[in-house]
């Protein structure tokens, strides 16, 4: 089931076109700086990567839907939102123009919500270009984005355990791995979650701020009350050319600059991780194929370096031959190998016999799109949402992708590595 809102409708009880206006700005400083105060955090929108992105506010549309037609409902949402829209855009950018944020679940029977939002204000930055775009009666020209106050840390943070203790989540892990084993599958990825639990309500804006500041090479995301930093690009259409990042294989850093080039040696010759990325990277190109021509996939992967952990990483490359939008082809590639496991079908079952918890919208795609269609899709990893109701409290998950190789010990300190960026930035620190 979908649901639509909108600011305004036309007599006929039909939403009214969405009138857009974006214009060139001056420099208003750091994106994430220009967000307001929310009333709820799900107000807080975000797309951000070593300061170049979207950020937004306000609702000037909203769309919701769920199941396992819910990439197709949006798709044709968005399509008809866009064919109706009444655009003048003066700066002609990815990004510019009708745009909207979403959010979509892992799982077809997830009972969260795949959640897409229009802003009726959005700023954007590109290069040595910035723009506002307004929606609906927001006088555009009135708008002079600027910093606003510093949010406040949160406050008295604590962690629990959530679906499943560590030790019990390391026994599901020695199950998957005996599966494995047994020649039901090649790989599945299974993940854990955390409870947090603040005083007071936890603003999303010092979350993002925090996250920027320690892990700049991640696209900083939020979506409808989701939240994080993910390394994970799922895929990105911009003027016919398309791009996929693939992570999967990992290991935690130590913080001496020795031992973790040491360490990163290691983990490009480790079968067990090469394994684990070359499933990840087959279901990649295999699925970009049909929408593609001139893949370009690198025949051997690079190691990405994060401030925590370090994994193998992959761009997959091709040019656009359809008309397929930017989610149409997240549609395609999810859920990988990188977020599922393979075969996928075997490996998603798995995950709902052993997982013991609705991941919600937590591995599920979150991003942007514009009214071409172009647009860029992450995977919401290093991430959170928060629970419904209450600003103060979030659930935050880590996953692992568990082969045959897997110690379950190692799988939980690789999880443990994993929530750090959601930890710390939850802690104030």
């Amino acid at each position: 089931m979908s649901t639509l809102h909108g600011p305004a409708r036309a007599a006929s009880g039909t939403v009214a076109p969405l009138v857009v206006r974006t214009v060139e700005i001056d420099d208003p400083g750091p994106l994430l700086a220009l967000l307001p105060p929310a009333e709820q955090p799900g107000d807080v929108l975000s797309w951000v990567r070593r300061g170049e992105g979207l950020v937004g506010w306000g609702q000037a549309a909203t769309f919701t839907t769920a199941g396992p037609e819910r990439f197709a409902d949006a798709d044709r949402w968005w399509r008809h939102t866009a064919a109706r829209a009444v655009v003048r855009d003066e700066v002609g950018m990815p990004s510019s123009g009708l745009v909207c944020f979403g959010s979509l679940p892992f799982a077809d029977d997830s009972a969260d919500r795949a959640s897409f939002v229009v802003p009726r204000v959005s700023v954007g930055h590109k290069g040595n270009r910035w723009w506002v775009t307004t929606v609906g009666d927001v006088p555009t020209l009135a708008v002079t984005p600027a910093p606003t106050d510093d949010p406040l840390p949160p406050r008295n943070v604590a962690f629990a355990d959530g679906a499943l203790s560590s030790t019990a989540w390391a026994a599901r892990v020695a199950e998957a791995v005996a599966r494995i084993n047994a020649g039901d599958l090649d790989k599945v990825v299974l993940a854990r979650d955390l409870i947090v639990q603040a005083d007071a309500p936890i603003d999303p804006r010092w979350v993002l701020r925090a996250l920027a500041d320690r892990y700049d090479n991640t696209w900083v995301f939020s979506v409808s009350g989701m939240v994080g930093a993910t390394p994970e690009l799922l895929v990105r259409r911009e003027r016919g050319l398309v791009t996929s990042r693939v992570l999967a294989g990992t290991i935690r850093r130590t913080g001496d600059d020795a031992k973790d080039l040491s360490l990163a040696a290691s983990l490009a010759r480790s079968s067990k991780d090469l394994e684990e990325h070359e499933y990840a990277v087959r279901s990649v190109a295999d699925a970009l194929a049909p929408h593609c021509s001139s893949m370009n996939v690198p025949e051997s992967p690079f190691v990405l370096h994060l401030p925590n952990v370090m994994h193998l990483a992959t761009d997959v490359t091709g040019v656009a031959t359809d008309d397929a939008s930017s989610l149409a082809l997240a549609a395609s590639l999810h859920p990988s190998a990188a977020v599922g496991g393979t075969p996928t079908p075997l490996a998603v079952a798995l995950i709902a016999e052993l997982e013991d918890m609705d991941r919600g919208r937590y591995a599920g795609p979150v991003g942007w799109m514009d009214a071409k269609g172009d647009g860029e899709w992450g995977i919401a990893l290093r991430s959170g949402r928060y629970v419904d109701g209450d600003p103060a409290a979030l659930r935050i998950f880590a996953g692992c992708g568990i082969v045959a190789g897997s110690d379950p010990d190692g799988e939980v300190s690789e999880a443990d590595a994993k929530f750090v960026p959601m930890r710390d930035a939850l802690s104030g620190r």
